[in-house]
């Protein structure tokens, strides 16, 4: 049994097809281009699902789309996704049914990621544990007894607006010290730069001070690497910024296991044993039991397989 899943995001659209228990079978991506409007983004994805289906000669039992924002119970409407802009209250399985003719069902596209590393990824044998999605913001989906949580209305998972100081800087929530703002890829740019900017003899310094808009999370990760004592500082910073939203996430929810994923993941032990080291330390006792963090590796394929899965499971 085959599925479509797809990951809408801001700047690309990552569509795939999966086999149930093969995983996946073939993929492509293109440009979200949305400042042209709904009607493109979803004309171009039927465009691409039937080229990949025909190419495959698949018959795909339904479509799962990953999207930013807020997924109505019945997972068929999104309210206000971030990065697309003229959206408001969209019902996007409607739009992409009548256009393809086989039944579509979204959800979260952090949730979809918690749900593909849970099918097909490093979660496998994990019945309960919660995904932080560190990309361009923060993201975050909590599976529990293998399913995914979403609250009382579809919205549960926003784990990036966890403010850890209500007078720390500023990012996408509605107030100051969100975790968003300390490790959303842009925002940790911002950070790293007036850092680096102090310490003009430093090769950060040297290789950006001309632009900083250039400097990506990856930059502090291969410094870091190479021993560069100001990158590490601040990735340790960062780490230790997750560790406290952590805590925030085990003392409310008892689930130990914490699956970290996305580009800013990728500095691996620069930023995760950092926030190991402070949850460790912050935790209430009893909740050190079954603690562990652990790295996801699929990266952008974790949504799509998500997606996939929740067709198979909603739809089939």
């Amino acid at each position: 049994m085959v599925s479509i899943g797809i990951d809408l995001g801001g700047t690309n659209i990552k569509i795939a097809l999966v086999d149930q228990k093969k995983g996946l079978i073939d993929s492509t991506s293109i440009p979200t281009r949305a400042e042209l409007g709904k009607d493109q983004i979803f004309d171009s994805i039927k465009e691409q699902v039937i080229e990949l289906t025909a190419k495959n000669k698949a018959k795909p039992i339904g479509v799962g789309m990953g999207i930013p924002g807020m997924v109505s119970l019945d997972r068929r409407t999104v309210k206000n996704p971030p990065n697309l802009p003229g959206w408001k209250k969209e019902d996007v399985a409607s739009e992409i049914e009548k256009r393809l003719n086989i039944r579509c069902t979204i959800d979260n596209d952090a949730n979809l990621a918690a749900l593909g590393s849970a099918r097909f990824g490093v979660a496998r044998s994990i019945d309960s544990f919660i995904m932080v999605t560190l990309g361009t913001g923060v993201g975050g989906g909590i599976i529990y007894e293998n399913k995914i949580y979403r609250g009382t209305t579809g919205s549960a998972g926003e784990l990036g607006h966890v403010i850890i100081d209500y007078h720390g800087p500023l990012s996408n929530s509605n107030t100051r010290g969100g975790i968003e703002a300390y490790l959303g890829q842009r925002f940790l740019s911002r950070f790293a730069a007036d850092l680096i900017n102090q310490q003009p003899d430093n090769p950060l310094y040297k290789e950006f001070h001309k632009d900083f808009d250039l400097l990506e999370p990856i930059d502090l990760t291969r410094a870091a690497n190479k021993g560069n004592d100001l990158a590490i500082d601040i990735l340790k910073k960062s780490g230790e910024k997750l560790g406290f939203a952590i805590v925030n996430y085990v003392h409310v929810l008892d689930i130990r296991k914490i699956v970290v994923s996305g580009g800013v993941a990728k500095a691996g032990k620069w930023i995760l044993e950092p926030a190991r080291e402070t949850a460790e330390k912050l935790l209430m006792p009893p909740f050190l039991e079954g603690f562990d963090i652990i790295y996801e590796s699929l990266g952008n394929e974790a949504a799509m397989l998500g997606a996939a899965s929740l067709a198979f499971e909603e739809l089939s």
